[in-house]
Protein backbone atom coordinates (compact mmCIF):
# COMPACT_ATOMS: atom_id res chain seq x y z
CA UNK A 1 0.00 0.00 0.00
CA UNK A 2 1.22 3.47 -1.13
CA UNK A 3 1.26 5.84 2.17
CA UNK A 4 0.99 9.63 2.07
CA UNK A 5 2.07 11.22 5.31
CA UNK A 6 2.83 14.89 5.90
CA UNK A 7 4.61 16.92 8.51
CA UNK A 8 4.96 20.67 8.93
CA UNK A 9 8.31 22.22 9.41
CA UNK A 10 6.82 24.97 12.04
CA UNK A 11 7.58 23.90 15.74
CA UNK A 12 10.42 21.75 17.18
CA UNK A 13 10.22 17.84 17.14
CA UNK A 14 10.27 16.11 20.43
CA UNK A 15 10.19 12.62 21.70
CA UNK A 16 6.28 11.81 21.02
CA UNK A 17 6.93 12.67 17.86
CA UNK A 18 10.18 10.17 17.45
CA UNK A 19 8.11 7.43 19.23
CA UNK A 20 4.79 8.05 18.26
CA UNK A 21 5.04 8.86 14.41
CA UNK A 22 8.81 9.03 13.03
CA UNK A 23 10.13 5.98 13.68
CA UNK A 24 7.36 3.98 12.47
CA UNK A 25 8.05 5.63 8.88
CA UNK A 26 11.34 4.95 8.96
CA UNK A 27 10.53 1.04 9.58
CA UNK A 28 8.21 1.23 6.52
CA UNK A 29 9.28 3.51 4.41
CA UNK A 30 9.61 1.53 0.95
CA UNK A 31 7.22 2.88 -1.46
CA UNK A 32 6.12 5.51 0.83
CA UNK A 33 5.68 9.39 0.61
CA UNK A 34 7.03 11.79 3.35
CA UNK A 35 6.17 15.59 2.49
CA UNK A 36 7.38 18.18 4.59
CA UNK A 37 4.42 20.85 3.83
CA UNK A 38 6.11 24.27 3.98
CA UNK A 39 3.04 25.28 1.69
CA UNK A 40 0.28 24.71 4.49
CA UNK A 41 2.45 26.96 7.27
CA UNK A 42 1.59 29.81 5.19
CA UNK A 43 -2.12 29.90 5.98
CA UNK A 44 -1.31 31.37 9.14
CA UNK A 45 1.15 34.23 10.66
CA UNK A 46 4.75 32.97 10.34
CA UNK A 47 8.11 34.84 10.03
CA UNK A 48 9.90 34.01 5.82
CA UNK A 49 13.38 33.17 7.86
CA UNK A 50 12.24 30.84 10.67
CA UNK A 51 10.08 28.80 7.89
CA UNK A 52 13.35 28.41 5.87
CA UNK A 53 15.12 27.07 8.68
CA UNK A 54 12.75 25.16 9.83
CA UNK A 55 11.86 23.21 6.48
CA UNK A 56 15.62 22.57 6.21
CA UNK A 57 16.40 21.38 9.81
CA UNK A 58 12.87 19.17 9.99
CA UNK A 59 14.35 17.41 6.79
CA UNK A 60 17.70 17.56 8.84
CA UNK A 61 16.21 15.78 11.31
CA UNK A 62 13.89 12.92 9.10
CA UNK A 63 17.21 11.86 7.19
CA UNK A 64 18.87 11.33 11.01
CA UNK A 65 15.80 9.50 11.73
CA UNK A 66 16.37 7.14 9.60
CA UNK A 67 14.36 8.13 6.43
CA UNK A 68 16.50 7.65 3.25
CA UNK A 69 15.65 9.65 0.15
CA UNK A 70 17.14 7.10 -2.16
CA UNK A 71 14.10 4.66 -0.30
CA UNK A 72 11.31 6.58 -0.02
CA UNK A 73 10.12 9.29 -1.60
CA UNK A 74 11.04 12.39 1.19
CA UNK A 75 10.97 15.72 -0.18
CA UNK A 76 9.89 19.40 0.49
CA UNK A 77 5.85 20.38 -0.96
CA UNK A 78 7.29 23.59 -2.41
CA UNK A 79 9.78 21.87 -4.53
CA UNK A 80 7.03 20.52 -6.15
CA UNK A 81 4.92 22.83 -8.17
CA UNK A 82 2.03 19.72 -9.29
CA UNK A 83 0.96 20.25 -5.29
CA UNK A 84 0.35 24.07 -5.89
CA UNK A 85 -1.36 23.42 -9.78
CA UNK A 86 -3.09 20.55 -8.11
CA UNK A 87 -4.65 22.71 -5.28
CA UNK A 88 -6.06 25.01 -7.72
CA UNK A 89 -7.72 22.04 -10.16
CA UNK A 90 -9.38 20.25 -7.44
CA UNK A 91 -10.80 23.63 -5.67
CA UNK A 92 -13.15 23.49 -9.09
CA UNK A 93 -14.48 20.38 -7.54
CA UNK A 94 -14.54 20.86 -3.67
CA UNK A 95 -17.60 23.43 -2.36
CA UNK A 96 -17.56 26.05 -0.22
CA UNK A 97 -20.37 24.57 2.30
CA UNK A 98 -17.41 21.50 2.57
CA UNK A 99 -14.82 24.08 3.24
CA UNK A 100 -16.95 25.84 5.73
CA UNK A 101 -17.67 22.65 7.81
CA UNK A 102 -13.89 21.77 8.48
CA UNK A 103 -13.69 22.33 12.09
CA UNK A 104 -9.59 22.67 12.17
CA UNK A 105 -11.00 25.85 10.39
CA UNK A 106 -13.43 26.96 12.90
CA UNK A 107 -11.55 26.41 15.80
CA UNK A 108 -8.49 27.90 14.23
CA UNK A 109 -10.62 30.93 12.69
CA UNK A 110 -11.67 31.72 16.16
CA UNK A 111 -8.18 32.41 17.66
CA UNK A 112 -7.34 34.94 15.18
CA UNK A 113 -8.20 37.77 13.53
CA UNK A 114 -6.99 37.69 10.14
CA UNK A 115 -8.56 34.73 8.60
CA UNK A 116 -6.14 34.09 5.45
CA UNK A 117 -7.87 31.92 2.34
CA UNK A 118 -5.25 29.53 2.55
CA UNK A 119 -6.60 28.62 5.98
CA UNK A 120 -9.83 28.41 4.16
CA UNK A 121 -8.58 26.23 1.25
CA UNK A 122 -5.94 24.02 3.40
CA UNK A 123 -7.93 21.16 3.08
CA UNK A 124 -8.06 21.33 -0.64
CA UNK A 125 -3.97 21.29 -0.80
CA UNK A 126 -4.00 18.57 1.18
CA UNK A 127 -6.18 16.62 -0.89
CA UNK A 128 -3.78 17.19 -3.70
CA UNK A 129 -0.88 16.51 -1.89
CA UNK A 130 -2.49 12.71 -1.48
CA UNK A 131 -4.31 12.45 -4.83
CA UNK A 132 -1.45 13.81 -7.15
CA UNK A 133 0.92 10.38 -6.00
CA UNK A 134 -2.17 7.69 -5.98
CA UNK A 135 -2.13 7.21 -2.27
CA UNK A 136 -3.80 4.15 -1.33
CA UNK A 137 -3.74 5.02 2.40
CA UNK A 138 -3.49 8.16 4.84
CA UNK A 139 -2.43 7.73 8.19
CA UNK A 140 -4.15 10.60 10.63
CA UNK A 141 -5.02 11.15 13.93
CA UNK A 142 -8.51 12.27 14.87
CA UNK A 143 -7.56 15.67 14.23
CA UNK A 144 -7.52 15.30 10.11
CA UNK A 145 -10.02 12.58 9.61
CA UNK A 146 -12.24 14.71 8.60
CA UNK A 147 -9.75 16.13 6.11
CA UNK A 148 -9.07 12.55 4.93
CA UNK A 149 -12.67 12.24 4.24
CA UNK A 150 -13.31 15.04 2.40
CA UNK A 151 -10.16 14.38 0.08
CA UNK A 152 -12.08 11.41 -0.64
CA UNK A 153 -15.13 13.16 -1.77
CA UNK A 154 -13.05 15.33 -4.04
CA UNK A 155 -11.87 11.93 -5.31
CA UNK A 156 -15.00 10.67 -5.96
CA UNK A 157 -16.65 13.70 -7.25
CA UNK A 158 -13.70 14.32 -9.60
CA UNK A 159 -14.13 10.69 -11.14
CA UNK A 160 -17.72 10.79 -11.66
CA UNK A 161 -17.03 14.02 -13.40
CA UNK A 162 -14.02 13.78 -15.50
CA UNK A 163 -13.65 9.84 -15.68
CA UNK A 164 -11.21 7.53 -13.41
CA UNK A 165 -8.10 9.30 -12.41
CA UNK A 166 -7.66 9.18 -8.66
CA UNK A 167 -7.13 6.26 -6.48
CA UNK A 168 -9.41 7.13 -3.36
CA UNK A 169 -7.74 6.65 -0.60
CA UNK A 170 -8.23 4.62 2.93
CA UNK A 171 -8.10 6.24 5.86
CA UNK A 172 -6.09 4.68 8.05
CA UNK A 173 -5.96 4.66 11.97
CA UNK A 174 -2.00 4.18 12.26
CA UNK A 175 -0.33 1.47 14.72
CA UNK A 176 1.12 4.37 16.91
CA UNK A 177 4.06 3.86 19.28
CA UNK A 178 3.92 4.15 23.04
CA UNK A 179 1.59 7.52 23.87
CA UNK A 180 4.43 9.90 25.52
CA UNK A 181 3.13 11.54 27.55
CA UNK A 182 4.03 15.58 28.93
CA UNK A 183 6.43 14.85 32.11
CA UNK A 184 4.87 17.47 33.93
CA UNK A 185 1.68 16.59 33.01
CA UNK A 186 1.30 12.81 32.57
CA UNK A 187 -2.18 12.60 31.24
CA UNK A 188 -1.75 14.66 28.12
CA UNK A 189 0.53 14.26 25.47
CA UNK A 190 3.71 15.70 24.67
CA UNK A 191 3.66 18.73 22.96
CA UNK A 192 5.66 21.86 21.46
CA UNK A 193 2.23 23.63 21.60
CA UNK A 194 -0.24 22.38 23.74
CA UNK A 195 2.47 21.14 26.38
CA UNK A 196 4.90 22.53 29.29
CA UNK A 197 8.71 23.10 28.46
CA UNK A 198 9.97 21.57 30.55
CA UNK A 199 7.76 18.82 30.41
CA UNK A 200 8.71 17.96 26.46
CA UNK A 201 11.68 16.93 25.92
CA UNK A 202 13.26 17.92 22.33
CA UNK A 203 15.56 15.92 19.93
CA UNK A 204 17.65 17.80 19.51
CA UNK A 205 17.72 19.14 23.58
CA UNK A 206 21.74 18.84 25.04
CA UNK A 207 22.26 15.97 27.51
CA UNK A 208 22.06 18.21 30.24
CA UNK A 209 18.65 19.47 29.72
CA UNK A 210 17.22 16.11 29.09
CA UNK A 211 18.58 14.89 32.13
CA UNK A 212 16.70 18.25 34.36
CA UNK A 213 13.62 17.56 32.55
CA UNK A 214 13.33 14.02 33.12
CA UNK A 215 14.66 14.28 36.91
CA UNK A 216 12.02 16.76 37.53
CA UNK A 217 9.54 14.57 35.66
CA UNK A 218 5.61 14.69 37.95
CA UNK A 219 5.02 11.41 39.32
CA UNK A 220 2.95 10.23 42.81
CA UNK A 221 3.79 9.75 46.97
CA UNK A 222 5.00 5.79 45.94
CA UNK A 223 7.85 4.68 45.54
CA UNK A 224 7.47 1.32 43.24
CA UNK A 225 8.30 1.68 40.14
CA UNK A 226 5.10 -0.03 38.35
CA UNK A 227 2.49 0.42 36.55
CA UNK A 228 -1.49 1.22 38.19
CA UNK A 229 -3.79 3.68 39.22
CA UNK A 230 -2.81 6.53 40.41
CA UNK A 231 0.83 6.43 38.42
CA UNK A 232 0.48 8.16 34.94
CA UNK A 233 3.64 9.58 35.45
CA UNK A 234 5.27 6.27 36.48
CA UNK A 235 3.94 4.66 33.50
CA UNK A 236 5.04 7.71 31.06
CA UNK A 237 8.61 7.26 31.98
CA UNK A 238 8.34 3.13 31.97
CA UNK A 239 6.98 3.88 28.31
CA UNK A 240 9.80 5.97 27.18
CA UNK A 241 12.27 3.78 29.12
CA UNK A 242 10.92 0.36 27.35
CA UNK A 243 11.67 2.59 23.87
CA UNK A 244 15.05 3.72 24.38
CA UNK A 245 16.42 0.16 25.56
CA UNK A 246 13.78 -2.03 23.58
CA UNK A 247 12.61 -4.31 26.61
CA UNK A 248 9.21 -4.34 27.65
CA UNK A 249 7.46 -2.96 30.33
CA UNK A 250 7.50 -6.26 32.62
CA UNK A 251 11.23 -6.46 31.36
CA UNK A 252 11.43 -2.81 33.04
CA UNK A 253 9.49 -3.31 36.13
CA UNK A 254 11.18 -6.14 37.48
CA UNK A 255 14.78 -4.34 36.79
CA UNK A 256 13.61 -1.81 39.24
CA UNK A 257 11.56 -3.75 41.45
CA UNK A 258 12.46 -2.41 45.23
CA UNK A 259 14.24 0.52 43.57
CA UNK A 260 13.13 4.06 43.90
CA UNK A 261 12.44 6.60 41.26
CA UNK A 262 15.48 8.89 41.76
CA UNK A 263 17.95 5.51 40.26
CA UNK A 264 14.73 4.80 37.67
CA UNK A 265 14.57 8.64 36.47
CA UNK A 266 18.65 8.82 36.20
CA UNK A 267 18.53 5.63 34.30
CA UNK A 268 15.65 6.69 31.84
CA UNK A 269 17.32 10.32 31.23
CA UNK A 270 20.76 8.52 30.04
CA UNK A 271 18.73 5.79 28.11
CA UNK A 272 16.74 8.91 26.21
CA UNK A 273 20.37 10.41 25.97
CA UNK A 274 21.67 7.40 23.88
CA UNK A 275 18.72 7.37 22.27
CA UNK A 276 18.82 10.79 20.50
CA UNK A 277 22.51 10.29 20.51
CA UNK A 278 23.21 9.20 16.91
CA UNK A 279 20.20 11.41 15.66
CA UNK A 280 21.55 14.30 16.80
CA UNK A 281 25.14 13.54 15.48
CA UNK A 282 23.55 12.98 11.97
CA UNK A 283 21.68 15.70 12.07
CA UNK A 284 24.43 18.25 12.90
CA UNK A 285 26.48 16.07 10.25
CA UNK A 286 23.79 17.48 7.33
CA UNK A 287 23.21 20.72 8.95
CA UNK A 288 26.74 21.36 8.69
CA UNK A 289 26.74 20.14 4.88
CA UNK A 290 24.51 22.73 3.33
CA UNK A 291 25.31 20.91 -0.12
CA UNK A 292 24.54 16.81 0.99
CA UNK A 293 21.51 18.47 2.21
CA UNK A 294 20.46 19.89 -0.88
CA UNK A 295 21.61 17.16 -2.99
CA UNK A 296 18.84 14.66 -0.88
CA UNK A 297 16.21 17.39 -0.99
CA UNK A 298 16.68 17.30 -5.24
CA UNK A 299 17.32 13.68 -5.32
CA UNK A 300 13.57 13.40 -3.52
CA UNK A 301 12.01 16.25 -5.49
CA UNK A 302 12.76 14.86 -8.49
CA UNK A 303 11.07 11.85 -7.59
CA UNK A 304 8.07 13.12 -5.94
CA UNK A 305 7.48 15.72 -8.99
CA UNK A 306 7.99 11.81 -11.26
CA UNK A 307 4.91 11.03 -8.75
CA UNK A 308 2.73 13.18 -9.27
CA UNK A 309 3.88 14.45 -12.73
CA UNK A 310 1.80 11.92 -14.91
CA UNK A 311 -1.50 12.49 -12.50
CA UNK A 312 -1.47 16.06 -12.72
CA UNK A 313 -1.45 15.87 -16.87
CA UNK A 314 -3.99 13.63 -16.80
CA UNK A 315 -6.00 16.04 -15.06
CA UNK A 316 -5.46 18.77 -17.11
CA UNK A 317 -6.32 16.50 -20.07
CA UNK A 318 -9.31 15.34 -18.63
CA UNK A 319 -10.49 18.58 -17.56
CA UNK A 320 -10.28 19.88 -21.20
CA UNK A 321 -7.31 21.91 -21.38
CA UNK A 322 -4.67 22.46 -23.98
CA UNK A 323 -1.06 21.72 -23.07
CA UNK A 324 1.92 23.37 -24.43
Amino acid sequence: MRIFSGIQPTGAKHLGNYIGAIRQWAAAQDDSLFCIVDLHSISVAYDPEDLRESTYSLAALLVACGLDPERCILFVQSHNPDHAQGNWLLSSVSSFGELRRMTQFKDKADQQEFVSVALFEYPVLQAADILLHQTEGVPVGEDQRQHVELTRNIAERFNARYGETFVVPEVLTPKLGAKIGDLQEPAKKMSTTGGTAQGTVLLLDEPDTIRKKVRSAVTDSGREVRRGPGKEGIENLISIMSVATGDDFDAVEARYDGKGYGDFKSDVAEAVIELVRPIQARYEELRSDPAELQRLLAVGAEKARASSGPTLDTMYGRMGFTRP
